[in-house]
């Protein structure tokens, strides 16, 4: 029998849903990670906002198209905030949250008939979690690992539903962490958490975790990260590890202090951009990724041009920008919002500085040398620039050269193979 698992949403999602496919296969399921005909569906689903979390629910049916008598499985953050929008909808037999997701393989058991009464007999796991949910390590993979180190948060950004979704923040032990990044036997292992700052063990916060990693034969990648987090000591015990990608995703959301106040972010633009210069001084061609949220209800056009010039300033290599979008249940979503028609006018100017700023990043490495790890469709430098070329082997790491803008991108010419 087959199980199908779809996710939406984050890369912590995606960690997790490998986990559970990992633990479906020693199961004895043949599995699946995209839509298929399948005898089992279980989708992971997303709440970031209110277009994520309608995706999901239109999950349920799209998947159902394949095989309309298949149980579903649904779980994660958008069934966490609404469970009845799932468990209404035909053909869903189990709903859970995002607590104690190591129950959901359990429940499934091995590949018989007596899937659906056991889906049928069982409720979801909907109580929280007051430690790291270990779960099973995800099936090895010769390209990039996703590695689960955290999880929830205690940071209540007014605009954000999350930690009332995923509950407190909560950490993963070190040699947890260590014992899973052995077993990879990936080229690239990424770091990721919810809060991912926040890991700590103890005394030992996520500088220690980095730099403890310096051992294992892989390029190490962190996810999201926090201005707070990126101290003198932090980049040291980076730089030090000597396997770690120059590539730092450091959440903005804002170039405007006032709006950052009124986000409940704690730190000021000059301070943001104090940490990308700090970054800056241990490595030199790093790439600077971001977000921004473009139209939050107290943004004047003062504010938006200090996000619009902020871009340009911080030297971003790619920008992830959005519009505000209100979520129900928190702060931000009690403020009056503005005009569609004014978000939609600063999205317009927002991205094509983004674009501009990306455009001037990648002319830095035309004709420059770079390693580059190749997956299916293209691969990725060690400083995040999405690289292609058509003789590259799928899953092999190659030094290269860039030649021309390509896609969202670079075409390369291969130097050597790596390894």
């Amino acid at each position: 029998m087959k199980a199908c698992i779809f996710t939406l949403g984050c890369k912590m999602n995606e960690a997790e849903s490998a986990s559970l496919q990992r633990a479906l296969e020693e199961l004895g399921w043949e599995t699946a990670d995209m839509p298929c005909r399948a005898d089992l569906y279980l989708l992971n689903t997303c709440a970031v906002t209110a277009e994520a979390e309608k995706k999901s629910r239109q999950a349920v049916a799209r998947l159902r198209k394949y095989n309309e008598d298949a149980p579903v499985v649904v779980f994660g953050c958008a069934s966490q905030h609404a469970p009845e929008a799932f468990s209404a909808r035909e053909g869903v037999l189990y709903v859970a949250g995002t607590a104690k997701k190591d129950v959901i393989a359990r429940v499934i058991g091995a590949p018989d008939e007596g899937v659906f009464d056991r889906l049928a007999a069982a409720r979801g796991e909907e109580s929280g979690e007051t430690s790291f949910c270990e779960l099973p390590f995800p099936k090895r993979t010769k390209t990039r690992a996703l590695l689960r180190v955290q999880d929830g948060c205690d940071r209540f950004c007014s605009y954000c539903l999350i930690p009332y979704l995923r509950g407190r923040s909560r950490s993963r032990t070190l040699s947890s962490v260590l014992a899973e990044a052995s077993h990879c036997d990936a080229r690239e292992i990424v770091l990721t958490g919810i809060d991912l700052s926040s890991w700590h063990d103890g005394p030992l916060g996520l500088g220690d975790l980095v730099y403890a990693l310096r051992g294992i034969p892989a390029r190490i990648r962190l996810g999201s990260l926090e201005v707070s987090a990126v101290g003198e000591e932090f980049l040291e015990k980076m730089k030090a590890a000597g396997n770690v990608a120059p590539h730092f995703h450091l959440s903005l959301q804002s170039g405007s202090t006032r709006v950052l106040r009124a986000m409940n972010r704690h730190y000021t633009r000059e301070e943001y951009l104090a940490a990308v210069a700090r970054i800056g001084n241990y490595f030199e061609n790093a790439a600077v990724t971001t977000d921004l949220i473009v139209g939050f209800p107290t943004e004047t056009e003062e504010d938006f041009l200090d996000s619009l010039s902020i871009v340009e300033e911080a030297g971003f290599s790619r920008v992830h920008a959005f519009p505000f979008s209100a979520r129900e249940g928190t702060n931000a979503a009690r403020l009056r919002g503005l005009p569609p028609a004014v978000k939609k006018e600063r999205m317009e100017r927002m991205l094509q500085a983004c674009r501009a700023a990306e455009e001037k990043y990648l002319s830095r490495f035309l004709g420059k040398r770079l390693t580059v790890l190749f997956e299916e469709d293209g691969g990725y430098s060690e400083n995040y620039l999405r690289v292609y070329n058509e003789t590259a082997e799928e899953g092999s790491m190659y030094e290269v050269e860039l030649t021309k803008p390509y896609k969202d991108g670079a075409a390369c010419t291969l130097v050597s193979k790596i390894g």
